[in-house]
């Protein structure tokens, strides 16, 4: 008990209630005290992106938007297949390593992008509002040699019987970063399919206004969150519901304006005023857990980029 109501009885003499009830402190006949329900953690999920997981069709080079993984945790209420109707109910809690390097890791061409890793620590929100999907998302980024994630992509190399990765001398500066991502979208049902235009806006590392659209057909969870891998587009499930089980698929692409990037400075090669992504992927739900694998068209990000890439991506989420 604190020492105000120890001050309070003393001073009053008053003395609990039969009842064992403190009368200073209970509350009035009628009113009842709104506990806030308690939050969980409620799943997690990874998400892999390389260019290798493009095979069979994929570039397989080693270049341009080459790995990442991000691993997301999911907190709050329990999960019941419909969005919250307030932000931060439901919270995303995210780590994402991220390595771009340029198309030969030996000798880059001097028209070439720099290396550019960058390390993201961030949490996002999910709700609904009005009918509209959002997701508000808030990054703080590392970039450039004190990732030390050069030392990672070299390692790994050399395990795999690679060349030696050195860019220090070809690589974007040190850096800390916030970046901003805003995305609201809506859901449409066209029978056997779904369909959800998007809206995105995204402030800091990169300056991005983007607008696409993506597809969900055959045995998909229409009451699953899904959440958006920001390299490729790919829309990767999250948190499962109990509205499918089996294949689904799915398709979309967006549009892209790009204004400043910290991950093409002056010091390379200009980025492109615009982007593209096309992609597809096919998903296997066997109860609780889930397989996502996709492949992403990505345009050129930098003019003097003589070709787009595939890019592959890949979800593993096992729960028993």
């Amino acid at each position: 008990m604190g020492a105000y109501a120890l001050c309070v009885m003393a001073c009053s003499g008053a003395a609990l209630a039969d009842d064992g009830v403190d009368p200073y402190f209970a509350p009035a006949p009628g009113m009842a005290l709104d506990e806030p329900e308690p939050r969980e953690r409620l799943g997690t999920v990874r998400i892999f992106t390389n260019d290798w997981f493009g095979m069979p069709i994929g570039d397989r080079f080693d270049r341009w938007r080459t790995g990442a993984y991000q691993a997301s945790a999911f907190w709050g209420n329990e999960w019941n297949g419909t969005l919250p109707s307030q932000p931060f109910e439901l919270m995303e809690y995210h780590f994402r390593g991220e390595i771009i390097a340029p198309d030969n890791l030996a000798v880059p061409a001097a028209t070439d992008r720099l290396y550019a890793p960058a390390l993201y620590f961030g949490a996002a929100t999910h709700f609904e509002h009005q009918g509209i999907e959002v997701s508000l998302n808030g990054d703080l980024v590392i970039t450039g040699p004190q990732t030390r994630l050069m030392d990672l992509h070299d390692s790994i190399h050399r395990i795999f019987g690679g060349s030696d990765v050195d860019l220090s001398n070809f690589m974007i500066e040190d850096g800390i970063h916030l970046n901003l991502t805003g995305e609201g979208g809506r859901s449409y049902d066209l029978g056997a399919a779904t369909a959800r235009p998007f809206a995105e806006v995204q402030v800091g590392v990169e300056n991005i206004v983007r607008a696409g659209v993506d597809f969900r057909f055959g045995g998909y969870d229409d009451e699953a969150l899904m959440i958006r891998d920001p390299i490729t587009g790919q829309r990767v499930l999250a948190l499962p519901g109990d509205g499918g089980d089996g294949w689904s698929f799915s398709a979309g692409g967006d549009l892209a304006f790009v204004g400043n990037s910290v991950l093409l400075p002056d010091a390379g090669p200009d980025a492109e005023d615009t982007r593209y992504r096309v992609r597809g992927g096919v998903n296997y739900a066997f109860g609780p857990s889930n397989f996502f694998y996709g492949v992403t068209y990505m345009s050129e990000e930098f003019v003097t980029q003589p070709e787009g890439q595939l890019v592959g991506t890949m979800s593993l989420m096992l729960r028993f």
